[in-house]
């Protein structure tokens, strides 16, 4: 009884289901007794599968020093970050406690949280981001003197093409101005501080990219020999984001690029780029903690066979990548730009409609959250 409200308390074994951490108890071995909903949702697997199996058939430990103290049921053991392999799920980067049941000599308790499992939308230490720009920032000074000399070249080119050709000089000015500028802001980011945003046309940017991509000569092909045309599913009436523009161009030719190359090889590839106003998602701010709305979605989609299920939760690392050729750095590019602009990106795998989707959700410029406050009362 409560000796405050004179109600029943709850059970423990309810109060244990509720967590939603995973929570585990083993029996002497390391064996799994009985585990909480949390803890089968973690595993992928159902108690009645679990029960019985040692933890270090379903879990095994990159450090095995590691198991060897679990082993020791006297001792509490907590550890941090602890890269762990699920048996058919990969790897998982998780915090775990142990600890040893009172009075009962053997048995132990294991809590675990799922670090991996926090997807784009969670925050993070900004350890990874530095690790992308690093790169950048030691080049620049390399990449900035070729690209100098391309946009001399397309200059000079540009004097000799016929008018109907000019725009394709004019895109190559363009896009070496935007990479320029883009290194410079990457030589900025290796402190914590954040790039000025503004008021961006998001359908402007997102032309650009589509430009961009429709003119490289590397673009995939489908089995035709044609172009793979991306189909566009525009929201005229989105009003404009707080972002940068040369930001969302690059995010946006990232995005397009994975897709292309992902889906080429299928036998009717589709690549879609859209645009929506989706309402409820919120961002509380690291500045004033004031909650930020994200009401519009910019998403990236191909039905390409997806990200092997075991990688899907570390896309957005540095140096993670299933190309054989690729350096793992387009996609944690692409999530830095995009929470520079105080957005979130996620990436999900539709298996029933066989399609691949990235999601960038942005916040309104300021002149707009009003507009867009009254056209979700109106709808």
């Amino acid at each position: 009884m409560s000796l405050v409200t004179g109600t029943r308390l709850p059970e423990a074994g309810r109060l244990i289901a509720s967590l939603p951490q995973a929570v585990v108890l083993l029996e002497p071995g390391l064996r799994i007794a009985s585990l909480n909903p949390a803890a089968e949702q973690f595993f992928g697997q159902s108690l009645r599968r679990l029960v019985g199996s040692s933890l270090e058939e379903v879990m095994s430990f990159s450090d095995i020093r590691l198991l060897e103290r679990l082993e020791d049921y006297e001792t509490p053991v907590s550890a941090r970050e602890v890269v762990v392999i699920l048996r058919g799920r990969g790897p998982r980067r998780i915090d775990m406690n142990i600890a040893p049941v009172a009075d009962t000599t053997g048995w132990q308790v294991l809590t675990i949280h799922d670090n991996s499992a926090a997807d784009a939308l969670g925050d993070d230490s900004g350890g990874v981001d530095n690790a992308v720009v690093r790169g950048p920032e030691i080049m620049a000074h390399e990449i900035k003197n070729p690209l100098a000399g391309i946009r001399g070249a397309a200059q000079l080119l540009a004097r000799k093409v016929d008018e109907r050709d000019r725009a394709l000089t004019d895109l190559i000015t363009s896009e070496v101005d935007r990479i320029a500028s883009l290194i410079e802001r990457m030589q900025k980011l290796s402190g914590r501080t954040a790039p000025p945003v503004e008021a961006c046309n998001l359908h402007e940017a997102a032309r650009r990219g589509i430009d961009v991509i429709n003119a490289a000569s590397v673009e995939p092909k489908d089995g035709d020999g044609r172009r793979q045309r991306i189909i566009e599913e525009f929201d005229p009436s989105l009003p404009h984001v707080l972002g940068s523009l040369d930001g969302l161009v690059q995010v946006v030719i990232n995005l397009l690029s994975n897709a292309i190359e992902a889906s080429h090889e299928v036998d009717e590839p589709r690549v879609i780029i859209r645009t929506r106003f989706a309402s409820g998602l919120q961002l509380h701010t690291t500045d004033s903690g004031v909650p930020l709305r994200l009401p519009v979605e910019l998403r990236v989609s191909d039905n390409g066979p997806g990200v092997d299920p075991g990688m899907r939760e570390h896309i957005f690392e540095p140096f993670v990548t299933t190309k054989k050729s690729g350096q793992g750095l387009g996609l944690p590019l692409v999530r830095k730009l995009v929470r520079d602009m105080n957005g979130r990106i996620t990436h999900e795998r539709d298996e029933e409609g066989r399609m691949t989707h990235f999601r960038v959700h942005l916040p309104l410029a300021k002149e707009n959250r009003g507009r867009a406050s009254k056209r979700r009362h109106t709808q």
